[in-house]
């Protein structure tokens, strides 16, 4: 079954113009699940610098919830209750798995990363060498780069519907600082370094503070910016308050150009990684 007829199969069946139950939808559906698994399929591709998402890997997510019945999931000693089974390690993945790192049926792991405890939803992919410290999430369909850093406790957030939005990505060689959040198909580019604490979602403003004028961006970071969290003052009927930006404070320098050296773009600033 070709990419484009599993694509027409999922459309028709998305939009209920065929039963979801038919042999045909069952099988596009679980093929497409198995290759997101194995990594020969992503949801979202970069070609001549722009992503792309392809919404019909997200229906088809979301049409194999509905196939799927929710059952016990054991794993040793745990018990689930679940709809989606756990990803089944078989030691030749080439990934560090440390308990309680756990993935989701249909999310892939690429050769040579580490997942300390922590989770990545169905849909998603994580590159070559990437570390997702303990406790960071990865979020349905996100796409994490190869040589990344989830620090502990970060958030990438999920975006499974509406079907056409983008992910979250998160490009190659990022640095994401501790308790740090990122959603709603925010993207950063190569390169970039995220403070401890950034918030990210779609309506933050992103603050390049590095010249004599503010440049503001929205939805993206640069390439190589380095950012940490700021805030804005705004009016509102009880008084003046501040609320979340992000701040472009510089960029990363030749120094920082390794993962094991990321930190330091943070301190050549004197800021807390």
């Amino acid at each position: 079954m070709t990419t484009d007829s599993r694509e027409k199969i999922i459309n028709d069946a998305f939009s209920e113009k065929v039963d979801i139950h038919k042999n045909d939808v069952v099988e596009a559906v679980t093929s497409i699940i198995s290759d997101l698994d194995s990594g020969s399929l992503r949801v979202a591709t970069k070609a001549n610098g722009q992503w792309e998402t392809h919404s019909f890997i997200k229906q088809a997510i979301l049409i194999y919830f509905r196939l799927q019945k929710n059952e016990v999931i054991s794993a040793g000693d745990l018990q689930f209750f679940d709809k989606v089974p756990l990803k089944k390690w078989k030691g030749t993945e080439g990934v560090r798995v440390v308990p309680h790192a756990l993935v989701r049926f249909g999310a892939h792991v690429a050769k040579g990363a580490i997942l300390m405890p922590s989770y990545v939803n169905i849909g998603a992919y994580v590159g070559e060498g990437t570390m997702v410290d303990t406790w960071a999430t990865v979020g349905s369909c996100a796409q994490v780069g190869s040589q990344v850093h989830l620090s502990g406790g970060v958030g990438i957030g999920g975006v499974l519907e509406p079907v056409q939005a983008s992910p979250v990505i998160i490009e190659d060689h990022v640095f994401v600082g501790s308790r740090c959040v990122v959603v709603e198909g925010i993207i950063v580019e190569e390169g970039a370094v995220l403070g401890a604490g950034v918030v990210l979602t779609s309506s933050t403003k992103i603050l390049d503070v590095t010249g004599p004028e503010v440049v503001s961006h929205q939805g993206r970071i640069p390439k190589n910016a380095v950012v940490i969290p700021g805030s804005l003052p705004k009016k509102f009927p009880a008084g003046e308050f501040g609320v979340p930006c992000a701040l472009i404070i510089g960029t990363r320098t030749s120094k920082t150009d390794k993962k094991t050296s990321l930190t330091q773009a943070l301190r050549d600033y004197n800021v807390s990684v």
